[in-house]
């Protein structure tokens, strides 16, 4: 379609009766059609009308979204950061990836600048909690934990403040572009990191992000697990993949909207979390599960 034919189709929304054919017509457009929705919400006058185009667009990125978190899926899910910035987008359809990508490997270029070579794990650890919490600042977000801003990578990234989830992914992204072998872990109600040292006098140790990066054993761990009164299982202990990252940073966020009142918004998370997953999706136990 020309842009003039685009222009005149979106004109029709303003007719009741020819309406619901124009919403199924331009919804079957794809995104592409959202610039001129725009340029039309700006040049009405009319809030119902508005109202409909801002519905429209909403379910044209929509749909975009779910199609791109499918091919994520689909190539392994192997780069976290393109998870993390799709969750992201639900909320912020323009965040930049780049810009994300920019920001981690800022973090990245600090860290490199302090670390030696054969440098012992803890000693490379305290360098990231020396970059991350002392010079930038990061920290849990303890004053509003279930604010769904607590979800979106770039918010994070500006604002220093996070869940124990996001904290710990901005981490990791660091830790892996230095070559270290740093890896989330998925422990009931708290997500922590795990470093699984190559050289075998090294015991694995985890690292709690939302605790400035305090190191734990493994006993710790157990302990942990313990008080929580449940089974021990090797998923509390080992690493786990980004499809599982992503998979519990939708279940946060679905919490998140669910503790705002917002039924609609955690509905649609829902149907993305059901795209990464085999089971509906299900909060259950998720109470506090970041």
């Amino acid at each position: 379609m020309t842009n003039k034919e685009i222009k005149a189709l979106i004109s029709l929304l303003d007719d009741p009766e020819v309406a619901p054919q124009i919403q199924d017509k331009i919804q079957s457009l794809g995104e592409s059609i959202i610039p001129f929705l725009e340029e039309s919400w700006e040049e009405s006058l009319d809030p119902k009308q508005q109202e409909r185009l801002e519905d429209l667009i909403h379910n044209l990125q929509f749909d975009a979204l779910q199609q791109r978190l499918r091919v994520w899926r689909d190539s392994g899910g192997e780069n976290l950061l393109e998870g993390m910035w799709l969750l992201n987008s639900y909320q912020y359809p323009d965040a930049d990836f780049q810009a994300l990508n920019r920001a981690i490997e800022q973090l990245r270029f600090e860290a490199w600048t302090l670390m030696r070579p054969d440098m012992h794990p803890a000693d490379q650890v305290q360098v990231l909690n020396h970059v991350l919490f002392r010079n930038h600042r990061f920290a849990a977000n303890t004053q509003n934990f279930h604010s769904p801003a607590n979800s979106m990578l770039h918010l994070v990234l500006e604002t220093r403040r996070g869940n124990p989830l996001t904290l710990c992914v901005i981490y990791m992204l660091v830790a892996q572009r230095l070559h270290l072998p740093v890896y989330g872990v998925n422990l009931p109600n708290l997500f922590v990191l795990t470093y699984r040292p190559e050289i075998r006098k090294v015991e694995p140790f985890y690292i709690n992000c939302y605790n400035r990066g305090l190191i734990l054993s493994r006993a710790d761990i157990e302990h942990y697990v313990l008080q929580l009164n449940l089974s021990s299982n090797d998923i509390f202990y080992e690493p786990c993949s980004h499809l599982d990252i992503v998979r519990r940073a939708l279940r946060n966020l679905m919490l998140s909207f669910e503790k705002m009142q917002e039924p609609a918004k955690a509905a649609e998370v829902g149907k993305l979390l059901a795209i990464l997953t085999d089971d509906a999706p299900s909060t259950d136990d998720d109470e506090d599960d970041e």
